[in-house]
């Protein structure tokens, strides 16, 4: 059996920077600040773990009541901001339906996701381009801010619903960010770079990723690696 995780922005999808519009909207109402994620890293973090460094700019601790707040006023913009065309690429990435069509109808695979996005927000990225349905469970920004804690988080609630023990060679963590690669690495997991995003596909394999896919239109690759 194969647990296959998958990141979202930049591996399953890009928003047109709906997800910064948002956050950047949420932070306004807090710290007064319209550009406050300027300078702060996002690419493959936990939502958790950028909001913390947001307010650490501002000279504000993040506790979990102010954590809260920010989450709730993030994802009601987001469901505004998915709606609007934004700036940059706003699609799925390439081959990415018929490649979890094709997973999907497999015995042998369960989908899950492992994402630095509150479980609100992916829900709401991914029902806007009819993804959500593929996924039966994962692990979220909310989780833990250290994205190297998700992948036993998401594992555990794979055997919740329903999947048995599965080795940890046999769950592929698939996404297009060091980060991606680091977390599946802390857990003994399978890493699958996808050059997708901001990283190239030499990049992602000097992180250590053996396996790195240019884009995932290649569904037979895919599948050859299960």
């Amino acid at each position: 059996m194969h647990l296959i995780l998958f990141d979202i922005d930049g591996t399953l999808v890009l928003t047109g920077g709906a997800g910064m519009r948002a956050m950047n909207r949420a932070c306004e109402e807090l710290v007064g600040h319209g550009k406050a994620l300027d300078g702060v890293p996002v690419a493959g973090r936990t939502d958790w773990i950028i909001l913390r460094d947001v307010l650490q700019r501002h000279g504000m601790a993040l506790d979990m009541e102010r954590l809260e707040e920010l989450r709730r006023r993030y994802v009601d913009h987001l469901a505004e901001e998915i709606q609007f065309p934004g700036k940059g690429v706003k699609d799925m990435m390439p081959g990415i339906r018929d490649l979890l069509d094709a997973l999907q109808r497999r015995e042998d695979v369960a989908l899950g996701l492992l994402t630095g996005n509150f479980l609100e927000g992916a829900r709401i990225k991914l029902e806007y381009f009819d993804l959500w349905k593929y996924f039966r469970c994962g692990a979220f920004g909310g989780d833990a801010a250290d994205r190297n804690a998700l992948v036993p988080v998401a594992v555990r609630r794979a055997r919740e619903c329903g999947l048995p023990e599965i080795d940890p060679a046999d769950v592929f963590v698939v996404g297009d960010t060091p980060h991606d690669i680091a977390c599946a690495h802390a857990a003994r997991a399978t890493p699958v770079g996808v050059a997708t995003g901001g990283y190239s596909v030499d990049q992602l394999r000097d992180c250590g990723a053996d396996i790195v896919f240019r884009d995932l239109s290649n569904t037979d690759a895919f599948l050859n690696l299960l």
